[in-house]
């Protein structure tokens, strides 16, 4: 399922990412004149934040939208893959990836990519979806779609691994793995709530629907989820984890 990415829609109702990303910043730690690759850089809000920090940074994501919204707020931003990285051997003191590695589809092949631009003694950091991530709304959204004669349409979506096994395959491509922890995360939604949080982290999905059916889906959802993730004044908050590491070279 090809997930696009609206960066209006982004900035409204997907802050929350780049707001709540101080504990991978402070594992990162950045020096001042590193050179510091970020995959998957959005929109670059978070990519800004490392410029201030005296970074030399480059941000690459697959959406151009997101890339222009990025070179906007003066960000180096290039449109590029990760399993495909664009950049000769040995080029970067650091990588950094904040809520982007749960949508790549080929792990081991960012992962070769990865060690391959990373310099001898380099460090990659990153945060992403673990083990256990949005659970209740996965489990609403398969059934609702299930119920609809879409079997299958959530399937593969996204990769949310356990820490051991993001350890084994971090290892096999060479990294040596230095911390790494699964972080459970309630996230408060702000407006719109529930409903734009499919519309925007499950735009693939709810796109592949027939256009008769998408909003449908959307309230359906929503509705079997406030019983579990709306509370009693009104609030919705997203059952996120986190799975954070640090890795060297």
């Amino acid at each position: 399922m090809t997930q696009a990415w609206n960066p209006e829609a982004y900035a409204a109702h997907g802050s929350f990412v780049h707001n709540l990303a101080d504990g991978v910043l402070e594992w990162l730690a950045p020096h001042p004149r590193e050179r510091i690759l970020d995959i998957g850089c959005g929109d670059g809000q978070l990519t800004v934040r490392l410029m201030a920090m005296g970074v030399e940074v480059t941000g690459i994501d697959l959406s151009a939208d997101m890339i222009a919204a990025a070179r906007v707020r003066g960000v180096n931003a290039i449109e590029a893959s990760a399993e495909q990285l664009p950049f000769a051997d040995a080029s970067f003191d650091a990588l950094f990836s904040n809520a982007a590695l749960h949508w790549i589809k080929d792990h081991d092949a960012m992962l070769g990519e990865a060690h391959r631009v990373l310099k001898p003694g380099g460090r990659f950091v990153a945060e992403f979806g673990g083990h256990g991530n949005i659970a209740a709304i996965r489990a609403a959204l398969i059934s609702t779609l299930e119920r609809h004669g879409f079997h299958g349409r959530e399937d593969g979506v996204n990769y949310y691994p356990t820490p051991e096994a993001y350890a084994r395959r971090l290892t096999q491509h060479g990294f040596t793995v230095r911390r790494i922890e699964l972080i459970p995360r309630p996230t408060p939604l702000g407006e719109g709530g529930m409903a734009e949080w499919i519309r925007l982290f499950r735009r693939g999905v709810i796109d592949s629907l027939p256009e008769s059916l998408r909003d449908t889906v959307v309230r359906e959802s929503t509705k079997t989820l406030a019983n579990v993730l709306l509370d009693d004044e009104g609030r919705w908050t997203a059952d996120h984890v986190r799975l954070r590491f640090v890795a060297t070279k």
